[in-house]
């Protein structure tokens, strides 16, 4: 019988057994570039593996356990986390957000040298990027949220709503700038701010949707005093929504009306919108950007130029915008020849840290060569705005009414009476160095034992008048209840009168 011819057989004769090794390998080779060249044409429509998607997925979780580990370990150590600016952002992907340039799909985490840790997790090319980035500095903590947001003021929640294998995330903020105060912060209704599959699965439906970013700040904490409403709540909301140009709507937690109608003129100013009493809501409302809470600077009344692109010398320059303020500039008497008087504004009070011989003042400064008014500055921010922007100094006692100073116009004088109690640190802080960013001139007066009412209620060798720091020691409500809730200022007119004889020194420069 013949033998089988086969194509197994044909090679076997037509090459030698070293040929054919050389072949095998030849076509092996040629195998390996025509699936490499495969690869390339094809790599833009494939998208990861989802074992690899799941494997990043886990990577992404571990490490932001071990971050939050260790933040929560620092807290406990008594670390203070808060001297250098902690942020955690996580990234993910969704086609309905933002177009992003393509990329590695591998999970990165990177920590910068300033402290800021970010978490990245970027899925396949020509996707649109979804950002959660929460901020915890020193007298704030915020969160920015890029993406399918969703919020809901039932339960006081923000959804970012992810449907990726991304890992879930979640904090709770109370978004009022002064973080740490447990005292404010007893009036502060908390955020949970939550995202990932987690939220995807949990997050409402949608019953109304804005076109523009919103904001969520609460107006509870301190509200109501007059230094707190500027430096933890104005200044700071200014910080955090002045970029977006009155495109911003405005989300109010723990809404006071009366906070909302004393500063109308700065709102209406910020946003264009009419604001929202988000706790009241019973819509859930959504967005595709969205900070909670407000960025502010750890210093009272200050914003730093280097981290910020405005600056206080902006910030009053839009107050007088909102109030349409005419005087920009204090008096020069250089220039002035004496036909004009400058215009003195004494603060009075009325329940504590009054003066007492006001008259007695306002002659003697009248004779000094003044025009003088004196007033008692109330929640009418646009008639005190306009009182104040009109004079060339300021003085009154320690305490909030002094905060109306940013009207003052530029290079006019701040004249800080200090009661006895151990005050100077609180009165530098406060008003002393914030006045300097304001381009403001300022004087210090610093009252003696004898000016003080406090000599009528304690005798001579008593604590309160001879060792405040003892009083202090005992704690901070001790020390408000006696140095400023019982304290008046009786002012030595004579020896007074060298500290406004040195304000018209300073109006003549």
């Amino acid at each position: 019988m013949g033998e089988k011819i086969t194509y197994e057989t044909i090679f076997a004769r037509s090459f030698s057994r070293y040929d054919q090794k050389k072949l095998g390998y030849g076509a092996f080779l040629g195998c390996l570039l025509i699936a490499l060249s495969f690869c390339i044409v094809f790599k833009p429509y494939l998208g990861p593996l989802p074992v690899l998607n799941m494997r990043m997925s886990m990577d992404v979780g571990l490490n932001m356990l071990r971050i939050m580990d260790s933040f929560s370990s620092e807290k406990l150590r008594g670390g203070d986390i808060s001297s250098s600016m902690t942020t955690i952002v996580t990234e993910t992907s969704s086609s309905e957000i933002e177009m992003v340039e393509e990329s590695d799909t591998t999970g990165t985490n990177e920590t910068i040298s300033n402290g800021t840790t970010v978490i990245n997790n970027k899925n396949s090319s020509q996707q649109k990027e979804m950002k959660t980035v929460y901020h915890v500095e020193e007298s704030t903590e915020f969160c920015e949220m890029n993406g399918d947001i969703r919020v809901d003021g039932k339960s006081s929640t923000v959804f970012m709503a992810v449907d990726t294998m991304v890992a879930n995330s979640s904090w709770v903020i109370g978004p009022y700038a002064r973080r740490g105060d447990e005292e404010a912060f007893k009036r502060i209704t908390k955020w949970s701010i939550k995202s990932g599959v987690d939220a995807y699965e949990e997050a409402p439906q949608c019953d109304q949707r804005h076109n523009v970013p919103a904001i969520i700040f609460s107006t509870g904490g301190y509200a109501g005093n007059n230094f707190h409403d500027y430096t933890d709540i104005v200044l700071p909301l200014y910080l955090t929504s002045r970029q977006f140009d009155g495109e911003v709507k405005f989300l109010i937690t723990d809404k006071n009306p009366w906070w909302i109608e004393k500063f109308r003129n700065i709102l209406q100013k910020l946003s264009r919108y009419e604001l929202v009493d988000i706790d009241k809501e019973v819509n859930v409302h959504c967005f595709t950007s969205v900070i909670v809470g407000l960025k502010r600077y750890p210093k009272e009344l200050k914003i730093d130029p280097s981290k910020s692109p405005y600056s206080m010398k902006e910030f009053r320059q839009f107050l007088r915008s909102a109030y349409s303020l005419k005087k920009e500039n204090a008096i020069n008497m250089k220039d002035n020849g004496g036909k004009k008087r400058p215009r003195l504004l004494i603060v009075s009070r009325k329940s504590t840290r009054a003066f007492t011989n006001t008259n007695a003042i306002s002659g003697m400064a009248t004779r000094l060569g003044y025009e003088v008014v004196v007033t008692e500055v109330d929640s009418h921010v646009a008639r005190v705005a306009e009182m104040v922007n009109s004079c060339d100094v300021m003085m009154g006692v320690h305490g909030a009414g002094l905060t109306n100073m940013v009207f003052l116009p530029e290079n006019a004088i701040l004249i800080q009476v200090i009661p006895i109690g151990g005050f100077e640190w609180l009165a530098k802080t406060d008003f002393g160095e914030p006045s300097k960013d304001m381009n403001l001139r300022y004087i210090g007066y610093k009252i003696k034992t004898e000016e003080s009412s406090l000599i009528q209620q304690y005798p001579p060798d008593h604590e309160v008048l001879n060792d405040p720091y003892a009083v202090q020691k005992r704690g901070w409500y001790e020390f408000k209840s006696i140095y400023l809730q019982k304290q008046n200022v009786n002012l030595d007119v004579d020896r007074f009168r060298a500290t406004l004889l040195r304000a018209l020194e300073l109006l003549h420069q």
